[in-house]
């Protein structure tokens, strides 16, 4: 019985160091198993947060290089887009500068074209439209395409040459005298409107009928009139017959009146050795007239020119060289005389 009350109280005592070394042990396995479970947390944790940390340095790279760079230099492109459009926007506004520069320059060119064809055909509209080349010094009468060659002395541009326009639309009629034409060739020979151009009485000179400008129209004989200055007259389109004034003032500018025969006068073609010097390139050919009768006359010896200076009715003042003298002289003539015309540039 006491050996069984041992055998019992050991078994007890057994069952109670068994049972409290199994609580510590599960005690101490549960520990470990917590330690584990809290080491597998921690390691979970830390690989979590690893995993976080990992992918949070690649969404920081993303981002960086990717979304992030992506926005980030997305945005930094769109700014530099719009950086680049603003850029545009204000490099557009110089084009748009520039065009309207290009569209003010444009009507100059349109019009720097358009004036140059206005000139090159037909002024106003007209037909008479004659061109003064200042390089050649050369002018071209529309009217029959004649070129004359032309010269400055002092201010004024002259025709170095005779004009030669056939004025043949108005009749000529001088007491029982009568003629189709009111310009002539000296002798009736078209070889000495060659040489010498035409002769013309003062109404064709100034333009009596009224053809090409009202400034001399009604101009004549027996006439009254007024004429408005300068008078254009028989002249091209830009050049006038000269005024008693202008004769004066070439003159003056050649030295004189004193010596302006001798340098006005041609070097050939004088009679008596009265050639000139033709020291101003005037050119000065000793034409003659054709008398009131029809008749031509003094040839090589005289040289005469209308100017647009009427005197009383019947008489005009005329310029005239002689081949025995050194001077040019400035007198009064008949109207219905035959003499030569030379024009002056219009001033601007």
């Amino acid at each position: 019985m006491k050996k069984l009350f041992l055998e019992l109280s050991f078994a007890a005592l057994c069952a109670a160091l068994l049972a409290a070394c199994g609580g510590d042990s599960g005690s101490s396995a549960d520990s470990l198993d917590e330690s584990s479970s809290s080491s597998e947390m921690d390691g979970a944790e830390s690989s979590d947060s690893e995993d976080l940390n990992s992918n949070g340095s690649e969404g920081s790279e993303g981002e960086s290089s990717g979304s992030g760079g992506g926005e980030s230099s997305g945005s930094s492109e769109e700014l530099d887009s719009s950086s680049e459009g603003a850029s545009s926007s204000s490099e557009e506004p110089e084009s748009s500068s520039e065009e309207a520069s290009s569209s003010s320059k444009e009507p100059e060119s349109s019009g720097s074209e358009g004036v140059e064809g206005s000139s090159a055909s037909v002024p106003g509209g007209s037909s008479d439209a004659s061109a003064y080349d200042v390089v050649t010094g050369t002018l071209t009468d529309s009217r029959d395409g004649q070129t004359y060659r032309t010269v400055k002395i002092g201010d004024k541009v002259w025709m170095a040459e005779n004009l030669n326009y056939a004025y043949t639309g108005v009749p000529y009629k001088y007491g029982s005298y009568t003629s189709d034409s009111t310009s002539w060739c000296y002798g009736n020979d078209p070889a000495n409107c060659a040489k010498y151009g035409r002769l013309y009485t003062w109404a064709a000179a100034m333009d009596s009928a009224g053809t090409w400008s009202t400034n001399g129209k009604g101009c004549g004989y027996h006439k009254t009139c007024s004429p408005i200055y300068p008078v254009r007259g028989v002249c091209p389109e830009g050049w006038h017959l000269p005024t008693q004034s202008e004769w004066n003032t070439l003159f003056k500018a050649v030295g004189g009146s004193s010596v302006a025969g001798t340098k006005l006068k041609s070097t050939s073609g004088w009679n008596s050795s009265g050639n000139g010097t033709d020291a101003f390139s005037f050119s000065a050919l000793p034409a003659g007239l054709r008398n009131l009768s029809g008749n031509y006359d003094n040839e090589g010896n005289y040289a005469y020119f209308w100017s647009s200076t009427e005197h009383y009715n019947y008489n005009a003042y005329r310029m005239y060289l002689n081949c025995d003298y050194d001077d040019a002289s400035l007198d009064v003539s008949n109207m219905n005389s035959g003499f030569s015309v030379r024009c002056v540039k219009d001033s601007k």
